[in-house]
């Protein structure tokens, strides 16, 4: 009797987990860990080095004088951003607070009142407004900006979580709480993921012990957007020295014939930036 070998099978192998893409991954996204959050202490030593290149920095090019309006973070008011204020004084722009109290969310007449701000800013200076944003300000400023392009010179954000869910922050559960909405509305982060229509750029670092970084990059595609990386903690983002250098720098430019952030020469020694699909792509 006679035997056939049966021919041999190869062992199925489980095809590897696609790792995740678009909004997958920044739903995989995490808030900064323990060691980040304590970094955040550094923000009074940001302050004084503010103060110590005080004198480099007022050979910066002055400002033609253009009215900037400034949004305060979560649970900040304007106190919080006086600094800022004034340094952007020093570099000749009319620097505005928003007026509107302690920012704990868009509560009823918030955004109608930043509205109003923007409207009146621009009448009185016959000039579109800047706007600045620090962590949850700058979603007001990049709604704004949506909104009310017309008035919108350029929007720069601090430290802002506007990619990404909001749980990828430390302080998701003090919004819920101040603002009284719910920090994970799937429609709403769609929104807020969308770009404005005028030159805007991200200003954020890889040690924010706040807000995971990766929440605060604008997506490729778009030839008006740009990313900035500094070195600065999120507390002390809008009294870093990188960070205002990159700001006056950003206030600087024509809106007519904007040009992203240069990071040539010594600028490369304090800045990386992301402008271009490949590179964004390696960050995540």
């Amino acid at each position: 009797m006679s035997y056939r070998r049966r021919p041999r099978v190869p062992p199925v192998e489980e095809a590897p987990a696609a790792a995740p893409t678009g909004l997958e991954a920044f739903h995989n996204l995490t808030a900064p860990g323990p060691w980040l959050m304590m970094l955040e202490a550094r923000a009074p030593w940001e302050a004084m080095a503010l103060l110590a290149v005080a004198p480099w920095m007022s050979r910066l090019p002055s400002g033609d004088g253009h009215p900037v309006l400034v949004f305060p973070g979560l649970g900040a008011a304007d106190a919080s951003t006086a600094a800022l204020r004034r340094f952007l004084k020093q570099q000749g722009y009319t620097a505005y607070p928003w007026e509107q109290g302690f920012n704990l969310g868009p509560r009823d007449g918030v955004l109608e009142g930043c509205r109003t701000r923007i409207r009146e800013l621009q009448q009185r200076h016959e000039s579109k407004v800047s706007l600045i944003g620090w962590s949850l300000g700058g979603i007001y400023a990049r709604e704004m900006a949506k909104e009310m392009p017309e008035h919108v010179r350029c929007v720069v954000t601090l430290g802002t979580p506007f990619t990404g869910h909001p749980r990828a922050t430390n302080a998701w559960r003090f919004y819920e709480m101040v603002s009284g909405q719910h920090a994970h509305d799937g429609d709403l982060l769609a929104e807020v993921r969308k770009p404005p229509p005028v030159p805007t750029t991200s200003i954020f670092s890889k040690t924010d012990g706040v807000v995971a970084w990766e929440c605060s990059i604008n997506p490729p595609g778009h030839a008006h957007t740009e990313n900035i990386e500094v070195h600065a903690s999120h507390l002390g983002m809008g009294m870093n020295p990188m960070a205002l250098y990159a700001i006056v720098d950003r206030l600087h430019q024509d809106p007519g014939h904007w040009q992203r952030f240069d990071v040539q020469g010594a600028r490369r020694w304090f800045f990386k930036v992301a402008h271009q699909p490949e590179m964004v792509t390696q960050w995540y």
